[in-house]
């Protein structure tokens, strides 16, 4: 992953995101994605739509293999702007 891809990642977390062990958050932009699984490995799952006439679909990327974790969160860290839950 290259730096800007990094910061790119780490701020698209600070925005709209979470990087957490249990609680699943989800997104409305597929692209954006399809985009970050690419540099981070995981997987998308669609959400269950239970008002497709009111809401959006959704999805979730859940990175679950170990190495993908730690690689994704040694190159974000440093570009956080929220850390160690402040």
């Amino acid at each position: 992953m290259d730096k800007w891809q990094s910061a790119y990642v780490a701020g698209i977390i600070d925005g709209e995101g979470s990087i957490t062990l249990t609680k699943l958050h989800s997104s409305t932009d597929r692209e954006l994605l399809l985009y970050v699984q690419t540099l981070t490995g995981g997987l998308i799952t669609n959400k269950k739509n239970y008002s497709p006439d009111r809401h959006k679909n959704s999805y979730t990327l859940s990175i679950k293999q170990k190495k993908d974790v730690f690689f994704t969160l040694e190159n974000i860290t440093p570009f956080l702007s929220v850390q160690n839950g402040y």
